[in-house]
C-alpha cells in the first residue's frame, strides 16, 4: 500500500535531516563551554521547538502529563548538566519516532479508506425520457437508475431490467462474479462488470447497504477494547508517577544519602527519557485498528476493538441452522396430495423458506380462497382456504390445537397439515448443507474452539442429521424463539471464555443480543442484521468465521507481543538506570526505539 507524505510529514522529515546534519557538523566542532551549549541549541529547538510548545500549552490548559512534557522537562535537565549531545539526540529520535507514528496511524487509516471507496459519487436517475447524473442523496425509493458496465452500484434496487456480473469483493471479501438479471435485489457499493442494468430503488442512500457498512466502520474506533481502555487508564496515572519518581530519584539519594547531584539528576533524566508512554498508547490502539482494517478487507465488519477482543477469547460458538448451516433452500422430498395443497394455500402470503419451497412444489395457488392467515412464530400457519380451517406448521402447532396424528419418523422437516380439526398429513422437505460447512467447523475446533453447538426449531430427526454431518458437538431441536434465548442462557453459564451466536441475522435479533459476541451471516443489505449483530459477515459463507477468529487471535498476539515488550524493555532500563548502568543512549533505545519496534509490529496487522 503507497503511502503519500503529507505537508506537515514532509517538513518533519526536512526538520529531521536538519537537525541531523547540524548535530554531526556541532559534534566536530572544538567548542566549549558557552559557545559550546549555543551551537548544540541550534539543532535542539529546529527538531523540539514545537514539543516545547505543546509541554508549555498543555500546563496552561492543565493537561501537565504527557510526553511532551517528559520529553521537554528531561531534554532541559540534560542540557543544564551539559549533556548537550544526549539532549538534541533524545530529541531527535523523539521526533524520528513520531513520524513513524504518524506515518503507521496514516497507513492504517487508508486501509479504512480503501474501503470507503465503494461508496459511489453520483447515479443516472431517470427523469422523463431521458437519464441525468445526480448525486446519490438526490435520488428517492421507487426511482429508476441505471447502471452501465464498470460504474459502482449507487443504491439499493431491484433489477427491473438487463442482465450483468457483480463484483462484491469490496462488499464481501469474494473474488468470484455474482450473475444477477430481472428480478434480483442489487446492493450498493458493487461494481457492475458487464451488461447494462435498469434498477428500481428500495432504499434512499442513508439507508443502503454502503452508507450502514461505512457508518459502521468509521464508528468502530469507538468501541475500544478491554486492552486500550486499560492503556488509557494507565497513561493517566503512570506519567504523573514517573515524574514523582524521577524527582525522587534526582533529590532523595544527594539530600539523605550523600549522593552526587549531577549523578542521580543525569540518572533521573534517563528515568524520563525511558518513561514515557507513547510505545503502548499509540501502538495498542493501531493493533486493534489495524485488525479491524484487516477482517473489513475479507468481508468481515467487527464493529469495535471489544468485539475483536472478544472473538480472539471464544471458545463457544453456538449456530442457528436454517440459513447459517445450511442454505434455507428446502426441496420437497414427499408429501400426500391433499397436505401439499393446504400447506401450499395457507403459505399464500407467506415469506418463510418452507411456504416458499412448497409454493414452488406446487405450483400456481389462487390467493382469493385464503383469508384470515396468520403466521404463530416458532410453529407455522393458521388460515381459512375455501371456507376451511387450516393448520400448517410442526408437530407442536397440531398439538397445541388437539389435533391427533402420528409424526413421522423420517429425515428432513416435515410440515403437518390439519383441515378442520382433522389430520390430513404431511410435506417432507430436506435442506442442503453448505458445501464448506464441515471444514468450517473443523477450523474452528482446530482454532481452539471447546464446543459447537446448533440450535433450531426443526424436529431432532433433522437436526441430528445436519448436526452429524457437520460435526457440530451439540444440536438442541424443537426450540421456539424464546427457547433459543434460554438455551444461549445456559450455555453462557457453561462457558469458559466467550460466547458466539452465529445467525443469519433476520430472525435472531434476540439471541444475537443475548450472546457476547453475535455474528449475522449473509447480512448483506439486511438491516436488522447490521443493527443487532456485533460481527457482521458480508456474505453467507461459513469461512469467514476462522477468518475472523485467526484475524482476532493474531490481533490479540500482537497487542500482547507490544506491552510485554515494551513494558518488559522499560523496567529493564530503569533498573539499569537507577543503579547507574544505563545511559541517555540506552534509554532512547527504551523509549524510540521500542516505540519504532511495536508499531512495526503493529502494522503487521495490514499485510493480513
Amino acid at each position: 500500500m503507497k503511502i503519500s507524505f503529507t505537508r506537515s510529514q514532509k517538513k518533519t522529515i526536512a526538520r529531521i535531516i536538519a537537525s541531523a546534519l547540524l548535530f554531526a557538523f556541532v559534534s566536530l566542532l572544538p567548542l566549549d563551554g558557552a559557545l559550546r551549549l549555543l551551537a548544540f541549541l541550534i539543532p535542539y529547538f529546529i527538531i523540539g521547538w514545537d514539543v516545547l510548545y505543546h509541554a508549555g500549552r498543555n500546563i496552561i490548559r492543565g493537561r501537565v502529563f504527557d510526553e511532551n512534557f517528559l520529553m521537554g522537562l528531561a531534554t532541559i535537565g540534560a542540557l543544564a548538566i551539559g549533556q548537550y549531545p544526549e539532549a538534541v539526540f533524545v530529541m531527535l529520535f523523539y521526533k524520528t519516532g513520531e513520524l513513524f507514528e504518524d506515518v503507521a496511524v496514516a497507513r492504517s487509516r487508508q486501509s479504512i479508506a480503501d474501503l470507503m471507496s465503494i461508496a459511489p459519487d453520483t447515479a443516472n436517475l431517470l427523469r422523463g425520457d431521458e437519464f441525468v447524473t445526480v448525486s446519490p442523496e438526490e435520488v428517492p425509493v421507487g426511482s429508476t437508475i441505471l447502471i452501465r458496465a464498470g460504474e459502482r452500484i449507487p443504491l439499493d434496487g431491484e433489477v427491473i431490467e438487463g442482465t450483468s456480473e457483480l463484483d462484491t469483493a469490496a462488499l464481501t471479501g469474494e473474488s468470484l462474479p455474482r450473475a444477477v438479471s430481472v428480478g434480483d435485489a442489487v446492493i450498493s457499493g458493487c461494481i457492475n462488470l458487464s451488461g447494462v442494468l435498469t434498477v428500481k430503488t428500495v432504499k434512499t442512500f442513508g439507508d443502503s447497504a454502503v452508507s450502514r457498512i461505512l457508518e459502521l466502520v468509521e464508528n468502530a474506533a469507538a468501541k475500544k477494547a478491554k486492552a486500550e481502555n486499560f492503556i488509557s487508564v494507565f497513561a493517566r496515572y503512570y506519567t504523573p508517577a514517573v515524574v514523582a519518581a524521577a524527582l525522587a530519584a534526582a533529590f532523595i539519594p544527594p539530600l539523605f544519602f550523600n549522593g552526587v547531584w549531577e549523578e542521580w539528576i543525569f540518572r533521573a533524566l534517563i528515568f524520563l527519557v525511558v518513561s514515557c508512554p507513547c510505545a503502548l498508547v499509540i501502538s495498542i490502539p493501531l493493533g486493534f485498528f489495524g485488525g479491524i482494517g484487516a477482517a473489513s478487507r475479507h468481508g468481515i465488519l467487527i464493529k469495535g476493538g471489544n468485539y475483536l477482543e472478544a472473538l480472539a477469547k471464544a471458545d463457544t460458538f453456538v449456530f442457528d441452522k436454517t440459513g447459517t448451516i445450511t442454505s434455507g433452500t428446502f426441496s420437497v422430498v414427499s408429501a400426500d396430495a391433499d397436505a401439499l395443497y393446504y400447506a401450499a394455500y395457507a403459505g399464500a402470503e407467506s415469506t418463510h423458506p418452507l411456504s416458499v419451497s412448497i409454493r414452488e412444489a406446487f405450483g400456481t395457488v389462487d390467493r382469493s380462497c385464503v383469508k384470515n392467515i396468520t403466521e404463530l412464530s416458532g410453529r407455522g400457519i393458521s388460515a381459512d382456504v375455501a371456507g376451511h380451517q387450516v393448520l400448517s406448521g410442526n408437530a407442536k402447532l397440531l398439538q397445541e390445537n388437539g389435533v391427533l396424528f402420528e409424526p413421522d419418523g423420517a429425515e428432513g422437516t416435515a410440515v403437518y397439515v390439519a383441515v378442520d380439526g382433522v389430520y390430513v398429513g404431511c410435506v417432507l422437505l430436506e435442506d442442503t448443507i453448505k458445501p464448506e460447512a464441515q471444514k468450517a467447523f473443523a477450523d474452528l475446533r482446530s482454532l481452539g474452539i471447546r464446543k459447537t453447538v446448533m440450535l433450531t426449531g426443526d424436529r431432532a430427526e433433522a437436526a441430528k442429521r445436519v448436526a452429524d454431518s457437520v460435526g457440530a458437538a451439540e444440536f438442541r431441536a424443537n426450540l421456539l424463539p424464546q427457547d433459543k434465548v434460554a438455551a444461549v442462557e445456559e450455555l453462557l453459564a457453561e462457558k469458559n471464555g466467550s460466547l458466539v451466536f452465529v445467525g443469519d441475522g433476520i430472525n435472531d435479533a434476540p439471541v444475537l443480543a443475548r450472546a457476547d459476541i453475535g455474528v449475522a451471516m449473509g447480512a448483506l443489505g439486511s438491516d436488522a442484521a447490521i443493527e443487532a449483530a456485533d460481527v457482521v459477515l458480508m456474505d453467507d459463507s461459513l469461512t469467514r468465521l476462522p477468518e475472523a477468529i485467526r484475524i482476532a487471535k493474531k490481533t490479540r498476539r500482537i497487542v500482547i507481543q507490544n506491552i510485554v515488550f515494551a513494558l518488559g524493555i522499560k523496567f529493564g532500563v530503569i533498573i539499569l538506570a537507577l543503579f547507574g548502568v544505563a545511559t541517555m543512549w540506552e534509554a532512547i533505545f527504551a523509549d524510540v526505539g521500542v516505540a519504532v519496534i511495536a508499531i512495526l509490529n503493529s502494522m503487521r496487522m495490514l499485510k493480513v
